[in-house]
């Protein structure tokens, strides 16, 4: 008897597969107005839904491979490190301050170009 009345029970469910669809129909209009609930003439009104049993829905559908649209749009990641400001700009300064001593030798060598350039110039302007 007890086996007769189990398969009619997995029979039933079987054919009642899909009970989100009544409840996703049902609370349709609560869920588009947010996720935890929305202002209307000035008062806070929470969902008519808990977030619990709004979640457990949510979990159902996104299972069944539906789409769920009544999430939020997600905000852009923070670009901003942690750590104190002073510390990444020291570090930026010591890797230029590494690239300009590369080019040290070089800077150097127009430097002295230059000034003897400029020294041989008065020489000239003082002859004349």
């Amino acid at each position: 008897m007890a086996g007769k009345a189990a398969k009619s029970v997995v029979k039933a469910i079987g054919e009642y597969q899909y009970p989100w669809r009544e409840k996703l129909a049902k609370y349709k209009d609560e869920l588009s107005k947010g996720v935890w609930g929305y202002w209307e003439l000035g008062a806070w009104k929470p969902l008519g839904i808990s977030a619990r049993r709004r979640a457990r829905l949510r979990k159902e559908v996104l299972l069944a491979g539906q789409d769920w649209p009544y999430d939020p749009p997600r905000k852009e990641m923070k670009t901003k490190r942690k750590g104190h400001k002073c510390d990444r700009v020291s570090a930026e300064k010591r890797a230029n301050t590494a690239e300009l001593m590369k080019k040290m030798p070089e800077m150097l060598l127009d430097y002295k170009k230059r000034r003897w350039e400029k020294k041989m110039k008065a020489e000239d302007a003082k002859e004349e």
